[in-house]
């Protein structure tokens, strides 16, 4: 592909979160979008529908069928979750860069096997973690790693949503195409954002969880140790009747509140600020086109994906023992 060429993207999936995607992709003048495909044609008819000027872009049901015919340099993927790794593999078999959204995988194995696969192919690929390109959350990440503060204690995090009510009768209830209830979709963004912000690796995971009569992990408990000491509590309720999340991180001389994306932080002496507004912010679609021109790294990598699931895979086994705490090889 000549630097003077538009990417040419095709997209596995077309529901509300691919057309998501498909704006953000749309406001880059250096992108094409080839080929859509979503097993449900009302999906692809709402794409055309909402975008006008995706009308003559062929369609497809059957994505094996879109990579055969279509040439392209790229795809993004917003589908069930269980088909990530599939879809993932046979990208990179046609010698694709890849965007995927969360969670990347549903196994350990699977996350190992696609960067694997993806160190090999030489390509790029991003999971759609949105929360990397937050000033907020990137303003966070900076003053930890800079070592000013201290090392990080303590972390606790809170999220809740009505996801229970929310997500009855879709597939994300249903285990053989969700993979796992709310700890292993929205929770996945809380469960990154802890990792990438903090830079702490998972030592042992105990957890209590709860399916709230689904198929699926609905309010999940965890106690997490870190390597280096620093300790977590996530509280997971998606059986709540309102929105609402917090994110404190405590370091040696400073703690950081995230509320309803708010932030503020005290400092040493005990002086809090608040930010009111804060400049600059970027989106995953904008970063996975600069890191193909070789303009800028990726900002949420697929190692992110594999954290997430180590932790969450070590946390669905915890509570399968009763809450026994249980060790994360990674």
């Amino acid at each position: 592909m000549q630097n003077s060429d538009k990417i040419r993207l095709g997209f596995i999936g077309a529901g509300g979160n691919a057309r998501w995607h498909m704006g953000n992709v749309l406001k880059l003048d250096e992108v094409e979008v080839v080929a859509l495909c979503d097993p449900n044609p009302a999906m692809l008819e709402r794409a055309k529908k909402q975008y006008p000027e995706l009308a003559d872009v062929p369609v497809f049901a059957d994505f094996h069928d879109m990579l055969a015919e279509v040439s392209m340099d790229a795809v993004e993927i917003s589908t069930p979750h269980t088909t990530h790794f599939e879809q993932i593999m046979a990208a990179l078999d046609r010698g694709l860069h890849v965007l995927c959204e969360k969670p990347l995988v549903c196994t350990v194995e699977h996350a190992k096997q696609v960067i694997a696969k993806l160190e090999q192919s030489g390509k790029v690929g991003l999971v759609s973690y949105q929360r990397h390109y937050q000033p907020e959350f990137r303003y966070m990440r900076e003053r930890i790693a800079s070592g000013e503060l201290g090392s990080v204690t303590f972390v606790n995090a809170l999220q809740c949503q009505q996801w229970k009510k929310g997500t009855a009768g879709s597939w994300r209830q249903d285990p053989a195409l969700s993979g796992g209830g709310q700890l292993n979709d929205s929770g996945s963004h809380l469960l990154d954002i802890i990792l990438w912000t903090t830079g702490l690796a998972v030592e042992k995971v105990g957890a209590f969880i709860d399916n709230c009569g689904t198929p699926v992990d609905i309010n999940s408990a965890l106690s997490v140790v870190f390597k280096g000491g620093a300790q977590a509590n996530i509280s997971i309720v998606g059986d709540a009747p309102t929105w609402h999340e917090d994110l404190t991180v405590w370091c040696e001389r400073g703690v950081f509140f995230m509320r309803n994306g708010k932030l503020s932080m005290s400092d040493g002496k005990g002086n809090r600020y608040t930010f009111e507004t804060m400049p600059g912010g970027s989106l995953p679609d904008k970063n996975f086109v600069d890191a193909i021109r070789g303009r800028d790294t990726v900002q949420s990598p697929f190692t992110c994906g594999l954290r997430v699931i180590e932790l969450t895979e070590a946390a669905w086994q915890s509570a399968a023992q009763g809450g026994a705490p249980v060790t994360v090889q990674g």
